[in-house]
């Protein structure tokens, strides 16, 4: 089954394979195959055509996917032009919720260790 160019899974269960779609989480998820009448733990492979007509409907009822992320893209660019704290964070690369950078900020600066003997240390081979 494809909704908007995304190919579901056919062995999991719908209730998660929605979640493969961005913009859709486990609640959306949950949400819309109620308001289709179909119960979560069916599979995409068991669906007929009908069903899965009601799903693409509904999920094409959300903002998901690429105008998901060309919106987000857009309010974080507007951050940046503005140039308040949060764009301004965004912009060198550091955390933006408040987390602290002396430790624990590998995820946003990208894995860069820049003391001595912290680096991660490559195998040797024989």
């Amino acid at each position: 089954m494809r909704i908007l160019g995304i190919t579901l899974p056919d062995e999991k269960r719908l209730e998660i394979g929605l979640i493969t779609i961005f913009g859709i989480g486990r609640s959306r998820a949950q949400k819309i195959l109620k308001e289709a009448g179909i119960e979560g733990g069916k599979k995409s492979k068991d669906l007929n055509a009908d069903e899965e007509n009601v799903i693409r409907k509904l999920v094409e009822g959300y903002k998901v996917e690429g105008d998901l992320k060309r919106e987000i893209g857009g309010n974080v660019k507007r951050l940046k032009d503005v140039k308040c704290y949060r764009g301004v964070r965004h912009t060198r690369k550091l955390p933006v919720n408040g987390q602290r950078t002396k430790t624990n900020s590998r995820t946003v600066r990208g894995n860069v260790r820049k003391t001595m003997g912290s680096g991660r240390k490559s195998v040797e081979k024989k």
